[in-house]
């Protein structure tokens, strides 16, 4: 699934490309590996879009998303909500809100995924100016795509004031302004009975101090009953 079909479609000409769309052309069952490029986070619906690539897959087949994640834009939500208070004493969505590392992990098992995993990797961009920016995520497709958002021209004035607020704070030693995109990778794979399962809670053969080489204690602070003999 891509916003970019046509990019995909000349890296990996075998592959299926899915244009981005609130229902996915995806058959059920079909499919070993999904993967979800970049355009989870501007989705109507994220757990939907999930549950869709799941009954994509085969059992035991992979998902793989990248997405942006909360962090993206900071500096460019904060400059606009600074400046927008300032010159029209009032605060508008300018920057569309993005999740949290935190709680994808539990959109996964929402929708359904075994062996859940969420990482994240902040990268630090740098532009000539806050201009270079704004014209940088447009020609991404990521300007604002909220629906709530402001639809009548905004004063100039606004955006001068942002773009001072920027420079004072995110100007880099060179001259340059920093930006921050916080890539988030997630995997999950379709249920099968071949997967990994934990054990049941109390379960264990082995401790873990018995691994360690070192003396457990208890809630009263001490030691277990077996671990210290088998020290001595």
């Amino acid at each position: 699934m891509t916003g970019f079909p046509g990019f995909w479609a000349d890296a990996f000409p075998t592959a299926t490309v899915v244009p981005d769309a609130d229902v996915l052309n995806l058959d059920a069952a079909a499919h070993d590996l999904v993967i979800h490029a970049m355009c989870l986070h501007s989705a109507n619906d994220p757990v939907g879009q999930l549950v869709q690539c799941r009954r994509a897959l085969m059992a035991d087949g992979l998902c793989l998303v990248a997405m942006l994640g909360g962090q993206t834009l900071v500096e460019l939500r904060q400059a606009l909500g600074a400046a927008e208070i300032a010159v029209t004493d009032g605060l508008s969505p300018r920057v569309a809100p993005m999740a949290e590392i935190r709680d994808l992990g539990a959109l996964l098992q929402r929708a359904g995924f075994a062996l859940p995993v969420a990482d994240s990797t902040p990268r630090t961009v740098s532009y000539r100016s806050v201009l270079h920016l704004m014209r940088d995520l447009r020609a991404m497709g990521e300007a604002n795509p909220l629906d709530a958002r402001q639809k009548n021209f905004s004063k100039r004035d606004l955006f001068a004031e942002a773009a001072r607020i920027y420079e004072d704070i995110f100007t880099l030693p060179d001259g340059t302004v920093r930006a921050t995109f916080e890539m988030i990778f997630l995997t999950g794979w379709a249920p099968d009975a071949s997967q990994q399962k934990p054990l049941r809670p109390g379960s264990a053969l082995t401790r873990l101090a018995d691994v360690l080489n070192t003396t457990e204690l208890g809630a009263d602070a001490k030691p277990v009953r077996g671990t210290e003999d088998q020290r001595r």
